[in-house]
């Protein structure tokens, strides 16, 4: 075979791994999360202040080693001992919890949900968003090394594959901050509100067109499977946002949720009632036409859709004021509920009806996008206020893209110090440049794969060149961030 060819099998005919390892993976990033907050008060409760050579730099390197390199180990050398990791990871941050708790005897745990915290976005919900487009950047190169189990990679026909839960993740992360889940009034009429939003996706579609142009004239390798042979993700976001644009129009908003469920569910009665799932796995007639080729993106669609307006349904409902904690720790809860519902309907699912299936964006892999989701938010949320607790008690109000306590009176320079912190954060970097950190990433992966033989690297050499392209890229968006640099494409 072709060195294409070895590849393509490579990342071909995949089984994933089980439901648990994933929902045990979500543990790793909150716990990233505090243990960079609690570095943060550690050293402002030993100093009075941050006693950081160079800032900017030096927050850069914290907020990578952190944050990003925890994520890269987890899914290399460390797979196969994820659950020590994420044990030992938990008595360790158990242990800073309890040294700050007893440095600070004057606050009571009674008096925290009746505080107070700043609404001006909700912190969790942006880390959500970033962690799993920093997440997804780390799997699309990871995944042509060796080092990177093969149980992790998108699935041949059924399971789930922690690639799988990404793809899904990465549609209902978008969803929580759309315009409808923000409640944004259409100004104008129907028809101009439409075309705006036709308008505001070209860059996607030329992304993909662009993606779809490089693969075909550099000969590079390709999960036909996946979405077909000339479709890909970024058609697929294009598609999927208009569409739904469109559909939140005539259905209510509120009601988002119910029409994802029923569309779902129409779209799995037509692949168990109909050819439609041969159609979709018989894998010998693309040469056919367009829509032959083509299958797997255009039909999956379908999927992708309901797990938007799941999301627009679950940012409506997170993105409510509350001003309390005890109000966010009830919004929790209840988060936390509705992915166990749907963790249990999940699990009817596949015992009367089928297995997840990515490929075919079945009723199952749309109840496993949204619960993982739900669970992986409210696993961060929780973090959040654990967070929030402790910065509380210490004393320490400058961690930055996290709650902070309401102060009735403002305080200038601890609000002066907050904005710097914000402005030295890889978290808000790749926040608001976050298409463009999908891009860069994209094309990080392309160049890597064409200058590395990936397939024969050692785990050690794999592991370093992930750390690269991770650093390089978040580099990018840091220095971006730092000079107040936003790059819109419409």
């Amino acid at each position: 075979m072709s060195a294409k060819e070895v590849k393509e099998a490579f990342v071909s005919n995949l089984n994933g791994t089980s439901l648990e390892e994933v929902a045990l993976g979500s543990f790793l990033t909150p716990l990233c999360f505090i243990n960079r907050g609690f570095m943060l008060i550690i050293c402002h409760k030993a100093k009075g202040s941050l006693p950081l050579p160079l800032p900017v730099v030096s927050h850069l390197f914290l907020d990578f080693l952190t944050l990003v390199l925890p994520l890269i180990l987890s899914c290399t050398v460390l797979s196969d001992m994820l659950f020590q990791v994420v044990l030992s990871f938990t008595v360790a941050l158990t242990c800073v919890f309890c040294f700050i708790y007893s440095s600070n005897s004057q606050t009571t745990v009674s008096s925290f949900p009746q505080s107070h915290v700043q609404f001006s976005q909700v912190p969790f919900v942006t880390f959500f968003r970033v962690m799993v487009n920093v997440q997804t950047a780390i799997s699309i190169l990871a995944v042509d090394f060796s080092v990177f189990p093969r149980r992790y990679a998108k699935t041949e026909v059924y399971g789930t594959g922690v690639m799988d839960f990404g793809v899904g993740a990465f549609v209902f992360a978008n969803a929580l901050v759309c315009p409808e889940a923000r409640r944004r009034t259409i100004s104008g009429s129907k028809l101009n509100y439409i075309s705006k939003q036709i308008v505001s996706v070209w860059p996607l579609v030329a992304l993909g067109l662009a993606r779809l142009a490089s693969v075909k004239m550099t000969n590079y390798q390709e999960h036909v499977t996946e979405y077909g042979v000339h479709w890909n993700f970024f058609f697929t976001l294009a598609i999927v946002r208009v569409l739904v644009s469109i559909l939140l129009i005539v259905l209510p908003v509120s009601k988002s949720g119910l029409f994802a469920l029923l569309f779902c569910g129409f779209y799995q009665f037509a692949l168990e009632s109909t050819g439609l799932k041969a159609f979709l796995i018989h894998n010998s007639d693309r040469e056919k036409d367009f829509l032959h080729a083509n299958k797997e993106g255009m039909f999956s669609v379908v999927g992708y859709v309901a797990i938007y307006m799941a999301g627009v349904q679950s940012g409506l409902y997170v993105m409510q004021p509350r001003s309390q904690v005890r109000e966010w720790l009830k919004a929790l809860c209840n988060l936390l509920l509705g992915s166990l519902v749907l963790f249990a309907a999940l699990y009817t699912c596949q015992t009367l009806v089928e297995p997840v299936s990515r490929r075919l964006a079945n009723l199952p892999f749309c109840l496993w996008s949204v619960a993982q989701s739900l669970f992986f938010i409210s696993c961060i949320g929780i973090a959040d206020v654990i967070l929030l607790f402790s910065k509380r008690i210490s004393g320490c109000h400058i961690v930055p893209t996290s709650w902070n306590i309401f102060k009735k009176q403002s305080d200038s320079v601890c609000d002066k110090k907050v904005g710097e912190m914000e402005r030295i954060c890889l978290v808000q970097a790749v926040n608001k440049n976050q298409l463009l950190f999908f891009l860069l990433a994209n094309i990080m992966t392309g160049l890597t794969n064409s200058t590395v033989d990936t397939l024969s690297c050692t785990d050690l050499f794999s592991v370093c060149v992930l750390l690269l392209y991770m650093f390089m890229n978040c580099t990018i968006m840091y220095v971006f961030n730092v000079c107040g640099i936003t790059v819109k494409f419409w």
